[in-house]
């Protein structure tokens, strides 16, 4: 079962061949439940190419509770603009809330919308949320989308303040990989703006309306990709400084003083990142002079993701360590444990102490006490004389028989491990489709709230030979290295997870199983399995196969299933 994504979806405009410009706003809220963004009119303000404003055609005439081919239910309406209007609605048959855009099939932009809407839904990245239905029906159009009722948008996150820097890293790198895959499939956004983009409760960003939110306002551009690549620079200018790079007020934040033009964030705000500061600036100014290094400016999303490559990555921050609170005197300490506080004005009796042992039983117990302890203190002065007399004798004759040459290692001290780097990796697909190749690096870049993911597969915990014998990654040690053991991080626990190690020649799908060298294997029901290798064996490449999965529930991104994502690949020789 393939993953699923939640964002909503924008479209081509009329003729196919131009992808449609836009600047996203919160209009077309589709996964949060307010939306407080105003439709801002001023080009200036959103930094986009010309609109084009069609004559207005009456919105239809509809209510809460109204169904749409007898399923979807219309709860409440969060915009209505240009003729067209957005809802929440709730999908009787699946029992799921989804959005929905109307307009009249008469609009002078329904065939636009229709057409942007079936084109973005064949997209199918789950970086995006996805177009589930587009229908003229009734002389009404309507496209129907993903809810994301655990998102956040850019623009409530930057109420309160700036990004933290490993988020603002985080959301420029995903956006850009998104929007880059986008246009190679001749997709565009055109409205990318702090409403267009969400993050989830898991930390991954998600965005809405590809194409379909241009397509609704009738926007295009000549350069489709500039304008996303500017927009994705705005978005990050914003998380940096909490402002918008243009003059005037627009989506919360205040705008850049008049007649100061475009200056850099870190002139903006004290202590922002130099790297992303720069990066904010080469995507932003493709006209003119970019950030104090004079770097060539980016002007689609494939060279921005180029860019950020290139950066030193940015590790998330550590986390803050709370001190244990001080050292309090209990009640114990003074012998009230247990004991109820005393009243205030009332005297507590003093237990008085037991006397000691002076009756005729307790000077016999103390006899007999004392007795054993002289006996136990012989005995164990023999022994120990006994073994140093044995020992003195093995000393003996170990030195009649044993010549040391000065070059003997000690066979008990065992050799230590050590961290044994990964250079890269490439999935290995021995039948059927790939499962995330574009996810594979996740598993080794050194944080654990990212993950390679399987899909989901109806059968299981084993994986059937016949349809997929397995799913894996090759991984890439740099050069020769004699692997000692293995540690996986795991994100689904429960029933069992089995995992084979296997050397081999190259990461390569076509090397087939059987010429691999199987160099472990473990089982477990956790969320960490180690792999000890006693049979040394030297490779540069090493394949990680799952053969065996647990069930887990499904979520926005993956269906219910048999499944597994790898967080976390450690080697040790």
């Amino acid at each position: 079962m393939a993953e699923r994504s939640t964002a909503a979806v924008d479209v081509a405009d009329n003729s196919g061949d131009e992808p449609l410009t836009a600047k996203a706003d919160q209009s077309t809220a589709d996964g949060v439940a307010q939306n407080r963004e105003q439709d801002t009119e001023s080009e200036e303000a959103q930094g986009s190419g010309g609109t084009e404003r069609p004559g207005k055609a009456s919105p239809p005439e509809l209510h809460s509770g109204h169904k749409l081919a007898r399923r979807y239910r219309l709860e409440e309406c969060v915009t209505r603009l240009d003729g067209f209007s957005s809802w929440r609605a709730v999908d009787e048959k699946l029992r799921r809330a989804v959005g929905v855009h109307l307009l009249p099939a008469d609009h002078p932009r329904a065939r636009s919308v229709l057409a942007a809407a079936r084109s973005s839904a064949l997209l199918g990245d789950p970086r995006f949320v996805q177009v589930l239905d587009a229908v003229e029906e009734n002389d009404l159009v309507y496209v129907v989308h993903e809810w994301l009722p655990d998102a956040t948008e850019l623009t409530t996150l930057l109420a309160p303040g700036p990004l933290e820097v490993h988020d603002a890293y985080q959301m420029v790198s995903q956006v850009s990989q998104a929007m880059a895959a986008a246009h190679r499939e001749g997709l565009a956004h055109l409205r990318l703006t702090p409403g267009a983009v969400l993050r989830t409760s898991s930390g991954q960003w998600r965005i809405r309306g590809l194409a379909v939110n241009a397509a609704l306002r009738g926007i295009s551009s000549d350069t489709p990709q500039r304008t996303d690549t500017e927009a994705i620079g705005a978005l990050l200018y914003a998380a940096l400084t909490q402002r918008w790079p243009y003059e005037d007020d627009a989506y919360g934040l205040s705008g850049l003083p008049k007649g100061v033009g475009l200056i850099a964030p870190d002139q903006v705000r004290a202590g922002v990142h130099r790297g992303l500061s720069e990066l904010a600036m080469r995507a932003l100014a493709n006209d003119g002079a970019t950030a104090s290094r004079h770097e060539s400016p980016c002007t689609t999303p494939e060279e921005l993701v180029k860019a950020i490559s290139e950066m030193p990555r940015i590790r998330p921050p550590e986390p803050a360590f709370t001190a244990p609170p001080e050292y309090q005197r209990t009640t114990y300490q003074q012998g009230t444990y247990g004991r109820q506080a005393p009243r205030p004005g009332v005297t507590q009796p003093v237990a008085t102490p037991l006397p000691p042992l002076q009756s005729r039983t307790g000077k016999a117990l103390k006899w007999a006490v004392s007795a054993l302890l002289i006996a136990a203190l012989g005995l164990g002065s023999w022994q120990l004389a006994d073994a140093l007399m044995d020992r003195s004798k093995s000393d003996d004759n170990t030195n009649q028989t044993h010549t040391s040459d000065g070059n003997d290692k000690s066979g008990d001290k065992t050799k230590p491990v050590k961290p044994i780097k990964i250079q890269s990796a490439a999935e290995y697909v021995a039948k059927g489709d790939a499962q995330a190749p574009g996810d594979v690096a996740n598993t080794y870049d050194g944080n654990s709230s990212t993950y390679w993911r399987t899909k989901s597969f109806i059968d299981g915990p084993e994986m059937k030979p016949s349809f997929k014998p397995g799913v894996g990654i090759v991984y890439d040690l740099g050069s020769q290295q004699t692997v000692s053991g293995a540690s996986i991080g795991l994100l689904y626990p429960g029933d069992h997870t089995t995992i084979t190690l296997y050397a081999t020649d190259s990461t390569n799908s076509s090397t087939p199983l059987e010429s691999m060298t199987k160099i472990g294997t473990v089982t477990t029901g956790g969320t960490t399995a180690k792999i000890t290798i006693s049979k040394k064996v030297k490779s540069q490449y090493v394949l990680l196969w799952i053969t065996a999965m647990p069930r887990a529930a499904g979520d926005q991104y993956s269906g219910d299933g048999y499944k597994q994502a790898i967080t976390d690949v450690k080697f040790t020789g």
